[in-house]
């Protein structure tokens, strides 16, 4: 059996937050964004991890890449834990831990042109490499991800927006990294942009053989590049399984809410199906409901998940949920 490439065990993040306008010597309050968080991700693997906003997806990468602290658990890339590391140690394995973000164009240089800045990496890295080196290679890779070489003394505001991820994943390969996290990298852009640039990434993955954590909200996206897919609310795992398996047969009460969600193109199918519909709002994360963290919204809630964390259960291959009451949804 091939070892992990990414291991992460009960993965937390706090965050202190102090209310407006409260005094100095007010004690400030205790947000948990990731509430003991576990994973695995071998080599070459596609893992999609989806949620509605809030539930922690982001904070989650930002934990693994190193980006902000963690507050409890571990993070083993490649046998080494990275939480323990100092930052000079943890620096030179950054280049093995790429990400693509959200905004395409607010995650570029607006001061230098795309060559600079997909360079840029590879510069500070392998500094004897050399600027006209760099340049070729980011010229290379430009072309790899759709875009013409000749653009390359343009600046991001002469791009699209579909164009600037573009220059965002090349700008992310071109350390031929082991793991690549794609934090929400479409949901900035048109629709019929979208499905561009989730086929590039797919494509890519294969061709560098990089593994990937694809963070979306949509699952029709997400099922799309993914091997495997977990789903969190409030900082928690709900439900884990391979992508096929969770789309087809889910458990959990919030999966099952979330592919409700998921429009299906033929009217007729579409006005037929169940729809099940989650009641009430996402509770705070600053109060959180004890227990189970979405009992609150959850049509099978019994008094006892409000006791302590739900039990985790093994319906099939590679299948977990957070819920003992799923064979009674």
């Amino acid at each position: 059996m091939t070892a992990p490439l990414l291991q992460v065990d009960e993965l937390r993040v706090t965050f202190d937050i102090r209310p407006p306008g409260a005094w100095p010597w007010t004690p400030s309050l205790k947000l948990q964004a990731v509430g003991g968080v576990s994973l695995q991700l071998a080599p070459g693997e596609a893992l999609g991890i989806v949620g509605e906003s809030g539930s922690g997806k982001s904070t989650l990468a930002r934990a693994i890449i190193g980006t902000i602290p963690s507050t409890g658990g571990r993070v083993i890339f490649d046998g080494r834990d990275l939480t323990t590391m100092d930052p000079a140690t943890r620096r030179r394995h950054r280049r093995d831990v790429q990400m693509i973000f959200q905004d395409p164009l607010a995650a570029l240089n607006p001061r230098m042109n795309v060559g600079d800045i997909i360079a840029e990496p590879l510069l500070t890295h392998e500094p004897g490499l050399g600027r006209k080196a760099a340049r070729r290679q980011a010229a290379e890779l430009m072309e790899r991800v759709g875009l013409l070489p000749n653009l390359i003394n343009r600046y991001p505001h002469e791009f699209s927006g579909g164009q600037c991820q573009r220059i965002g994943i090349a700008r992310a390969l071109i350390l031929r990294p082991r793991l690549l996290i794609c934090d929400e990298p479409v949901s900035a852009l048109d629709v019929s942009i979208r499905a561009q640039v989730v086929n590039l990434l797919k494509d890519l993955q294969r061709e560098f053989g990089v593994a990937m954590i694809f963070i979306a909200h949509d699952l029709s996206v997400v099922r799309h590049v993914s091997d495997r897919i977990l789903v969190m609310y409030l900082g928690k795992m709900m439900e884990v399984a391979p992508a096929r398996a969770l789309i087809a047969t889910p458990r959990h009460p919030y999966t099952k809410a979330l592919i409700a969600a998921v429009p299906i193109p033929d009217p007729l199918r579409e006005k037929a199906r169940p729809r099940p519909v989650l009641e009430g709002e996402l509770p705070s994360p600053l109060n959180p409901p004890s227990g189970c963290v979405f009992r609150t919204r959850c049509p099978i809630a019994r008094p006892s998940c409000a006791e302590g964390p739900p039990a985790v259960l093994n319906p099939g291959p590679g299948h977990f949920v957070a819920c003992p009451w799923i064979d009674e949804a």
